[in-house]
This record gives C-alpha cells, sequence and structure tokens, in this order.
C-alpha cells in the first residue's frame, strides 16, 4: 500500500508568532490533542524549542496515551526540520506506522495567517481504521486551533 497523504488548511486571525509559540509548546499540542489523546514530554521542557534540534536525530520517546491514561502507541520524536516562525516537519518512527511525515507550516497573510498540515504515513496494521483515526483527529485539531486562534 502507498503511503496514505492527507493535507488541512485553516486561516487563523492570531498573528503568525501566536501560532507559532501554540504549534511548538507543549501546551498548545496536549490542547489540540485533549481529550482524546496524550503525548508526554519530558519533565521540564515547555516544548520544541527547548531542545537543540539535530535533524533527523530523536529528541525523546513519547508515548501516546488514550484518554490520557491508557498508553496505546509511542513515537520517537523526529524533526527534520525546524523554521522558527514559519513551521516544522517531524518524520518519527512509530509503534504503529511504518512511516510518519508531519509537516505543519504557518503561512502569513494581511488579517492572521493559515496553518497548514501535511501527513504522510503507512500503517503497520489496520490501515484503513488507522486512516480513518488520523483523518478525524487532525480534522479535530483544526477545529481545536480554529476556536482558540481565531
Amino acid at each position: 500500500m502507498p503511503p496514505v497523504q492527507i493535507e488541512y488548511r485553516s486561516r487563523l486571525s492570531a498573528p503568525p508568532a501566536e501560532v507559532w509559540q501554540w504549534i511548538t509548546s507543549f501546551r498548545g499540542i496536549a490542547t489540540e490533542m485533549r481529550p482524546l489523546l496524550r503525548m508526554s514530554a519530558p519533565r521540564g521542557r515547555q516544548g520544541l524549542t527547548d531542545f537543540a534540534v539535530v535533524p533527523g536525530q530523536p529528541l525523546f520517546r513519547s508515548w501516546i496515551l488514550l484518554f490520557g491514561v491508557l498508553p496505546v502507541d509511542w513515537s520517537e520524536l523526529t524533526l527534520l526540520e525546524i523554521d522558527p516562525g514559519r513551521g516544522f516537519v517531524e518524520a518519527s518512527p512509530m509503534g504503529s506506522m511504518r512511516s510518519w511525515r508531519h509537516e505543519r507550516r504557518i503561512e502569513p497573510a494581511a488579517d492572521g495567517c493559515a496553518i497548514i498540515d501535511r501527513l504522510s504515513f503507512e500503517p503497520r496494521f489496520a490501515a484503513w481504521l488507522l486512516t480513518w483515526f488520523v483523518r478525524r483527529f487532525f480534522s479535530y485539531r483544526h477545529a481545536v486551533l480554529r476556536k482558540h486562534l481565531g
């Protein structure tokens, strides 16, 4: 099966700097995922920008917890690229995926910005179910972004 490719785009009224802060902070990430999932993060770190990123090297292992408590997957959070204020590319090994690539970009606009998520992934098992879940999950994440950032 070829990789599944999905794109989501949302217009936000918040300025790009505020959106950047949100998408790189563990608080913003947690808000987007709650209540369905939670990703663990190292204690004492506030977000992705707290790490010295070496492209392609894992930053840390994150447990993915269903409803915030039940471990259902793991991710070796790995950034291939980080462009401050503009976006990042994450390609993290995961227990449930043969491959996972998540590109998140901020495009400035006169009245705020747009946020674009481009996903490419290959599930290891239950491809139809995981594809359905990822589609619904990112649709939900974008609804949360629009609610909190305009």
